[in-house]
């Protein structure tokens, strides 16, 4: 099965989720979202496999998330996604995808279920 997480070096959970994988054995894909963001099909099947809304995956500590007035929550899904896909900053990260499963790195152990 592979294992990929989206992930941000910078964010020491993204690291420490990473470092938890690694030394349970697992050599996930790692994907810089920032690099490389997901298409707006890809965070589509992560919020499927993770159970969640587009809002429930947004940075709102982000500049981005005041500067396009995300908090008023008058846009759709599809909106968000697309957003999110131009501006890869408001992915929360890290996210593992294992198969059919999806988790939240936050708390790095979440992530341990889904292997």
């Amino acid at each position: 099965m592979t294992v990929t997480i989206y992930h941000n070096p910078r964010c020491s959970k993204s690291r420490q989720t990473l470092a938890l994988l690694e030394e349970n054995g697992v050599k996930p894909k790692i994907v810089d979202y920032l690099k490389t963001p997901p298409t707006t099909a890809e965070l589509k099947r992560i919020l499927k496999k993770l159970g969640l809304k587009a809002r429930d995956i947004l940075r709102t500590g982000e500049a981005a998330y005041a500067e396009l007035g995300l908090k008023d929550g008058n846009h759709t899904d599809d909106e968000l996604l697309a957003l999110m896909v131009t501006n890869p900053s408001l992915i929360e990260r890290p996210i593992v995808v294992a198969g059919n499963h999806a988790a939240m790195g936050r708390p790095p152990e979440a992530v341990l279920k889904i292997l």
